[in-house]
């Protein structure tokens, strides 16, 4: 356990003393010229130290007929070309927004995971089948202490790499960064099973080269499914974590005037590119000057602040009349026994003589138990037994929900 413990903390150490050396302006992570230069110089590393570990292992590998060693080199060459692909697409990223590009080019960096994670599976498949083709005709393998030594070596090298990259990954919030870590863990794993690969079958006789080589092959692939999934989602556009949302709530709620905020959606076209709206709910008595004012410092705090290009939508509410507050309590007391996870907003009352409408919005979460229009009619059947003269013109809306 001290020699693992040891190697952690030179892994660490060496990779602080790197950022040290080569990253300009190291500390000031929120610049994003410095993230750059982050993305950047992990990508080089991966490329030089990956490219020197495919060269020194399928060397090894077809000196000594191993199709297990010959899968692992390969499998780093893939690392190398994806290091080549993040460093391009940091470069990219890198780029301002322009005429055909608003919104920046951050999104880049999402997009060079996943094009990684589909190499990794295309050689994971073709892994497989070559190591297959080794379990139906196998071929004898030559062991020597020097195919050892280099897989010690790699082990270590990828331990390394996978502390530097989860180290920069998380200093610059990348997640193309952490994903690599992961992979360069995987790897670890997989030399590991190659290794004890050649000691059993020079130990037993029993050739187990084909064997491994497929299971590292599988292991390749199953990986690079996995990143095509974490890197897919936020390009398809996922929703905000918990966190965030309970804090712009917080944050908005905290503002004199604001009575409640709804339909908030957010945004994010990469690391610091996030935009968001929300509609706020003030008095409708206010004048209208000052709680435009209240709207504006809101959305430049939150710029400033946060880093969150916020624009927020005013809805005035009646506040004050008595008849209305009384409907809308029996209307919420409704909701409230329909489900708990129903929220309602933008509540009002045109008042006629022969029927009035209730105009308003209900929120529940995109996996509520009813669809929009079994809730629309629920709804509207019980405000009818409240009164046969009240007619329910209902929206559906579906917003996060912010813990408790």
């Amino acid at each position: 356990m001290s020699i693992i413990y040891f190697l952690l903390n030179w892994g660490v150490a060496l990779t602080s003393l790197l950022i040290k050396l080569f990253i300009k302006d190291y500390q000031n992570t929120s610049n994003f010229r410095v993230r750059e230069r982050f993305g950047k110089f992990a990508s080089i590393m991966g490329i030089v130290s990956n490219l020197l570990l495919f060269i020194i292992k399928i060397i090894a590998g077809m000196f000594f007929n191993s199709i297990s060693i010959i899968a692992d080199a390969i499998n780093n060459l893939s690392d190398s070309g994806s290091s080549i692909i993040t460093l391009v697409g940091f470069k990219i990223s890198g780029k301002p927004a322009d005429k055909n590009h608003p919104y920046g080019h951050k999104r880049m960096e999402y997009v060079s995971g996943l094009i990684v994670s589909i190499i990794i599976v295309i050689l994971g498949i073709q892994l497989i089948i070559s190591s297959v083709g080794k379990i139906i005709n196998p071929e004898v393998t030559r062991f020597s202490m020097v195919s050892v030594v280099i897989l010690v070596i790699s082990i270590l090298i990828k331990l390394w790499q996978s502390l530097f990259y989860r180290k920069i990954g998380k200093m610059i919030n990348s997640t193309t960064l952490m994903a690599t870590s992961i992979d360069s863990r995987n790897d670890i794993l997989s030399t590991s099973a190659v290794l004890i690969a050649v000691v059993i079958t020079h130990l037993t006789g029993f050739n187990l080269d084909g064997y491994i080589g497929t299971l590292v092959a599988l292991f390749i692939l199953v990986s690079g499914v996995g990143l095509i999934k974490e890197t897919i989602n936020p390009l398809l556009g996922t929703a905000p974590s918990k966190e965030l949302v309970d804090s712009i709530y917080e944050k908005i709620l905290s503002y004199d005037g604001i009575i409640g905020l709804h339909d908030l959606t957010v945004h994010n076209y990469g690391e610091g590119q996030c935009f968001a709206s929300v509609h706020c709910e003030m008095s409708a008595e206010n004048d209208i000057m000052v709680s435009h004012d209240v709207i504006d410092n809101i959305e430049r705090d939150f710029l400033k602040e946060e880093g969150i290009n916020l624009v927020i939508h005013l809805d005035p509410v009646v506040i004050n009349d008595t008849r209305t507050n009384k409907l809308r309590a029996e209307v919420e007391y409704i909701l409230e026994n329909l489900s708990p996870k129903i929220g309602m907003h933008d509540f009002r009352v045109v008042w006629g003589r022969s029927h009035s409408n209730l105009i308003f919005d209900v929120v529940v979460p995109y996996d509520f138990q009813w669809s929009d229009d079994e809730l629309v009619k629920l709804i509207s059947d019980k405000i009818y037994e409240l009164n046969s003269n009240y007619y329910s013109v209902i929206t559906v809306d579906h917003d996060y929900v912010p813990t408790n």
